[in-house]
């Protein structure tokens, strides 16, 4: 149960600020907070994340090994999964200027859905 909050919470986290389409320095650069907070299913109700973006993709600083893959267009639009073993989330949204907010649903375990935001820190 907890695993599954934890996937949905760092796959906001890394998808949020998850590849760019460019390598080059972006708008989405920088030190973001992602709360990710859980809406429906049995999963812990919400975790806190610092995520830091450089050049357009997204690491996540901790201790856990996850699968992203994921894109922030030039507009901001968020679409991206992770995954650790069988677990797997979904997330979308949208980036803008410094704030950012979507959702996020699980599959491939103990279903569990909700939102995030993401505020830019640096």
């Amino acid at each position: 149960m907890r695993m599954m909050t934890r996937l949905g919470a760092a796959a906001l986290a890394a998808f949020v600020l998850a590849p760019a389409a460019q390598a080059q320095t972006n708008r989405f650069d920088g030190r973001w907070s992602v709360e990710v907070v859980t809406e429906q299913g049995a999963c812990d109700r919400a975790y806190r994340y610092s995520v830091i973006v450089e050049n357009g993709r997204a690491r996540y600083g901790g201790p856990e090994q996850f699968n992203v893959n994921g894109r922030v267009q030039p507009n901001g639009s968020v679409s991206a999964s992770i995954s650790r073993g069988q677990d797997r989330a979904n997330v979308t949204g949208r980036l803008a200027g410094n704030a950012g907010r979507g959702t996020w649903n699980t599959s491939g375990g103990r279903t569990c859905s909700g939102y995030w935001n993401a505020e830019k820190r640096g």
